[in-house]
C-alpha cells in the first residue's frame, strides 16, 4: 500500500511538472468554486462577494499556495508522529478539507470589520447632517446623496427612508435598521432621534456633539481590540504549532527506534491520535475566536 501511494505521488509530480501549472491551478480553482456555489450558505456567498469587491479575496495562486503549505506541514508532522504514509495521506486530506472553514472564518471577520466601519460612517454622517437639516429623514437622504455609504448599508438606509415616508413616522424605519444592525451606537443614536422627534429639535447640539465623542471613543476601543487580537493571534499560532513539536522531544528522550516499536501497540496509537486531534481542535478554536465578533462593540 505504501509503495502504491508513493507511486501515485510521483505520478502526480511528473504530470504537474510536465503540464501547464497555471492551467492546473485554474482547473482546481474552478472545481472548488463549483462546489462552493452549490453548497455554501447564501449569507456566506453574499459576504464573499463583498470581500471580492473590496479586493480582499485570495487569488487562485494564493489558495494553491495555502493548500501546498498545509499539505506539506501536515505531512511532515503526521509522519513524525506515526511513520505511516497511509495515515499521513488521510490526515493531509483532512487538513486540506479544513481550508474552506478557515476561508469562511476569514471572510466573516473581514466582512464584520467592513460593516462596522460603514456603521460608524452612517452614524457620524447622520448626526452631522442633522445639524443642518434638523430632520431625521432629511439627514438620511443627505447621507445617501453624499456617496459615503456602500452596499448593503446603502440599500438599508434607502429602505429606512421609504418606510418613513410610507408610514408617516420614523418608528418602523428605526426598528428595521436596529434589527439588522444591533450595535450600541446605532441604538443610542436612534433613541436620541426618537426623543428629538417627540419633543422637537431644541438644544440638541451639545447632546449630538457628546454622542459624536462617544462614537469616536468606541471606535478607538474597537480598533485597539483588533490590534490586541492580531498580536494574540500571532503568539497563539506560534504556541499551537510548537505543541506538535513535542513528539520530537519525546523521541529524542527515548530514542526513535524505541518510539517506533511502541507504535505497534494499539493503545499508544490511540493516545497519539488523540494528541493530534486535541492540538488541532485547539488551533481551530483559536482561529474561531480570532475571527469572530470582530468589529462588535
Amino acid at each position: 500500500m505504501e509503495i502504491l501511494i508513493v507511486g501515485l505521488i510521483l505520478i502526480f509530480i511528473v504530470l504537474y511538472r510536465s503540464s501547464n501549472s497555471a492551467g492546473i491551478q485554474n482547473f482546481i480553482y474552478k472545481e472548488a468554486e463549483v462546489l462552493y456555489n452549490k453548497y455554501a450558505p447564501y449569507s456566506f456567498k453574499n459576504m464573499r462577494d463583498k470581500i471580492k469587491e473590496l479586493g480582499l479575496e485570495y487569488t487562485p495562486k494564493q489558495y494553491t499556495t495555502q493548500v501546498i503549505v498545509f499539505a506539506l506541514v501536515a505531512g511532515v508532522v503526521i509522519y513524525m508522529y506515526f511513520y505511516d504514509l497511509v495515515i499521513v495521506v488521510i490526515y493531509v486530506v483532512l487538513v486540506i478539507s479544513a481550508i474552506p472553514y478557515l476561508t469562511y472564518l476569514r471572510c466573516k471577520r473581514q466582512y464584520s470589520e467592513f460593516i462596522f466601519e460603514q456603521i460608524q460612517v452612517y452614524c457620524t454622517n447622520t448626526i452631522l447632517e442633522f445639524a443642518t437639516t434638523n430632520a431625521f429623514v432629511k439627514s438620511l437622504e443627505g447621507v445617501v446623496n453624499s456617496g459615503v455609504l456602500e452596499e448593503p448599508i446603502l440599500s438599508d438606509v434607502k429602505t429606512m427612508i421609504s418606510l418613513s415616508y410610507e408610514k408617516g413616522d420614523v418608528y418602523d424605519s428605526i426598528k428595521y435598521f436596529d434589527s439588522k444592525y444591533p450595535y450600541y451606537m446605532v441604538k443610542n443614536m436612534h433613541q436620541l432621534f426618537l426623543q428629538v422627534t417627540k419633543e422637537g429639535a431644541k438644544n440638541t447640539r451639545d447632546t449630538f456633539d457628546g454622542m459624536l465623542n462617544d462614537i469616536d471613543m468606541l471606535v478607538e476601543g474597537v480598533y485597539r481590540d483588533r490590534l490586541d487580537r492580531s498580536n494574540f493571534h500571532k503568539q497563539f499560532l506560534t504556541y499551537g504549532v510548537a505543541l506538535y513539536g513535542l513528539i520530537m522531544l519525546i523521541q529524542l528522550l527515548i530514542g526513535v527506534s524505541t518510539y517506533i516499536s511502541m507504535l505497534d501497540q494499539i493503545f499508544v496509537k490511540i493516545i497519539i491520535h488523540a494528541i493530534v486531534i486535541i492540538n488541532t481542535l485547539f488551533l481551530l478554536s483559536g482561529e474561531k475566536y480570532y475571527n469572530e465578533n470582530v468589529g462588535a462593540e
